[in-house]
């Protein structure tokens, strides 16, 4: 990956919805070189896809919590049934598996307290492997969507 790449990577994550011709004309490339560039970034993995950034309030999804979880088992199939289970639960927006205690830390998007609690515990108490969950509320996003360095 080279600088011009890079470049291109920038402006998109600022303007995921630029046409070529407008990233071309922005890191100073023709339309065909910028279009090949674009394709390889994209076969090669480096952009994964494109997609609207939503704003959580305007779903009505205003509660916002941290999870951390401590798992009892962490063998290889209990870790994979936990796994494939947080992937089945839509208010489960980020999933970090952690070195250290904890095990797991989630950010979790729901409606309300009363949603949460629901959620706490019909779901994610039940996990497999779970021994212990512990949660904080998030007062304020202070860094939040940025996109990556170039």
């Amino acid at each position: 990956m080279d600088d011009l790449d890079r470049q291109i990577l920038a402006e998109l994550q600022n303007d995921g919805r630029l046409t070529v011709t407008e990233l071309a004309a922005r890191v100073g490339l023709s339309l065909s070189p910028c279009h090949r560039r674009l394709r390889e970034l994209e076969r090669v993995g480096a952009i994964r896809g494109y997609r609207a950034v939503v704003d959580a309030d305007a779903m009505g999804l205003t509660f916002d919590a941290l999870v951390f979880v401590t798992m009892r088992q962490e063998d290889r199939s209990t870790i994979s049934a936990f796994e494939q289970a947080l992937t089945e639960l839509p208010q489960v927006v980020q999933a970090q598996r952690l070195f250290g205690d904890p095990d797991y830390l989630l950010r979790v998007v729901t409606a309300d307290l009363a949603a949460f609690q629901r959620l706490y515990d019909e779901n994610l108490a039940t996990l497999p492997g779970v021994q212990r969950l512990s949660s904080t509320l998030v007062m304020k996003h202070v860094v939040h969507e940025r996109p990556l360095p170039a």
